[in-house]
Parts: C-alpha cells; sequence; structure tokens
C-alpha cells in the first residue's frame, strides 16, 4: 500500500471486503478499494491529481504533449487567458512567451 493512514488502511478493508460480500474476485475487490481509498485523499488534497502536475517531457515537443501538461506550462509562464484556450492556442501562447521548446518532428519533416 502507499503511505496510507491508519484510517485509509482501514477504509481500504472495509471496501474490500464489502466487495468480497458482493461477489467481487479478490483482485478486483482489491483495486476497487484502492481506487476509492486514493479517490478520497486526492478530493481532501492529501495526494495530488494526475491531471494538475507536471509540464510533460521537455524533450518532446509541444504539439505532443497534451493539454494539460501545456495549460501546466502555461500558467508557470503567467499567460493570461490560459483557462479559455485550447491546446494549440495554448502551444502558440508558449512559444510566443518563449517557453520551452523542442523541434517539433512533424515541423522538421515538413
Amino acid at each position: 500500500m502507499p503511505s496510507w493512514s491508519r484510517k485509509d488502511e482501514r477504509q481500504y478493508e472495509h471496501i474490500k471486503e464489502s466487495e468480497l460480500e458482493r461477489g467481487a474476485s479478490e483482485d478486483r475487490a482489491e483495486e476497487i478499494a484502492a481506487r476509492t481509498v486514493n479517490k478520497h485523499r486526492r478530493e481532501e488534497g492529501r495526494t495530488p491529481s494526475r491531471r494538475t502536475q507536471g509540464t510533460g517531457n521537455p524533450n518532446v515537443a509541444l504539439e505532443e504533449r497534451s493539454r494539460d501538461e501545456l495549460y501546466n506550462l502555461a500558467q508557470e509562464l503567467d499567460i493570461k487567458g490560459r483557462s479559455k484556450m485550447s491546446k494549440d492556442e495554448l502551444s502558440q501562447a508558449i512559444q510566443r512567451a518563449g517557453g520551452r521548446t523542442v523541434a517539433s518532428r512533424a515541423g522538421a519533416a515538413r
């Protein structure tokens, strides 16, 4: 188990037992219990959400990163209006702001 508190461990065991009683397999019950505990930890702010962190691999072109990675990079660069931007708009704004860029493989092939 990850670094869970005693409460998290108790919750995990309770959910796992409930799932087993409902007829779920041992593996499935463990998966459901772990996912549920982790979800509650994220909601309480005790563990980061994958979506809210990371700017992607700096060796990958901006166009190949996810919108969330581009958004986080734009946030670091303090680009205004980023919440309403599409992936393409974020990429262009980051390039204009002089953000971390890598020569696009697609662009190099043209």
